[in-house]
């Protein structure tokens, strides 16, 4: 084997990560260690893998076959090294997970210290993307998402149903008065989504997609942009519900809402045949009765 697989591992982070700077700051090492890896695998094959501009890098042709095929078969190395390193009765080694940076803020991370406490030897990684992830492209072993499944190939575990609320705080009611009909709306500050635009279908008798005064791509702003007094939004329980208890936000439009389950169902996704199920359960079956949906 001419390649070594610490540095096949870093030309698959530039390759996914979009550019050397990126894959050293991901990796944490210098990016001249990232370059001289990336050029020793060029040298050794006698091929170019990378065309680089000033701006960007693309593959070549013979560089995206060769990364699929590295992909593939690091994973398998990962798998058989897994499989040799299992040992005693708690699971061991790296969990890669995914969820909504709200998700992450007010439902995992709390959960931590607990779940470290209790499998001392999982190394979790924890990232937030707020859209669709693929797990393989970005080397995620489980993602906690939320509404509608589309993703066939992978395996669905309910965590649970996460109530969708109308809210605004207390001082924009003062402000602005609270609707009292959905038409009303038309005459306050909404609060929104940048994308996907389904996240701005309220559940709401007779209300089509919304369009907000304010809109951002994260559901963290869009709290805090509520909690600010900036509007009306719509979101879920499971990052307002102590918002709720402390007054900090009051549900409006009670008596309008729709029953919209598959929007609330909030799921942990992962692939069927994973080789990390064990370290995959254990977080699932950990984090599932503690979540405060």
């Amino acid at each position: 084997m001419l390649t070594r697989s610490d540095d096949l591992d870093i030309l698959l982070t530039v390759v996914d990560s979009g550019g050397f700077s990126a894959a050293a700051d991901t990796l944490n090492i210098q990016v001249a260690r990232v370059s001289r890896a990336v050029s020793k695998i060029e040298q050794q094959l006698g091929v170019t893998i990378l065309n680089r501009t000033t701006r960007r890098i693309e593959l070549t042709d013979e560089g995206r076959q060769f990364v699929e095929s590295v992909r593939t078969g690091l994973l398998q190395l990962q798998r058989a090294e897994d499989e040799l390193v299992k040992r005693g009765e708690l699971p061991q080694g790296r969990l890669r997970v995914d969820a909504a940076s709200p998700f992450v803020f007010h439902q995992l991370v709390p959960l931590m210290h607990d779940f470290r406490q209790a499998y001392p030897d999982i190394m979790l990684e924890l990232t937030s993307n707020e859209g669709y992830v693929d797990l393989l492209e970005k080397r995620t072993d489980v993602a906690i998402r939320i509404g509608k499944l589309n993703d066939s190939t992978l395996y669905a575990r309910p965590l649970g149903k996460s109530a969708l609320h109308i809210v605004a705080s207390p001082a924009y009611i003062a402000r602005r008065g609270a609707p009292q009909k959905v038409a009303d709306l038309s005459g306050h500050e909404l609060l929104g989504f940048t994308e996907p635009k389904a996240l701005n279908r309220w559940p709401l008798k007779g209300c089509e997609e919304v369009m907000p005064n304010i809109r951002c791509s994260n559901g963290e702003t869009l709290r805090q942009l509520a909690l600010s007094g900036n509007g009306i939004a719509c979101l879920s329980g499971f990052m307002i519900n102590d918002d709720l208890a402390a007054g900090r936000l009051i549900t409006l439009l009670n008596h309008d809402k729709m029953n919209v389950t598959d929007r609330e169902q909030v799921n942990a996704m992962y692939y069927k045949s994973s080789t990390v199920a064990r370290r995959i359960s254990a977080f699932i079956e950990f984090i599932q009765p503690r979540l405060t949906l």
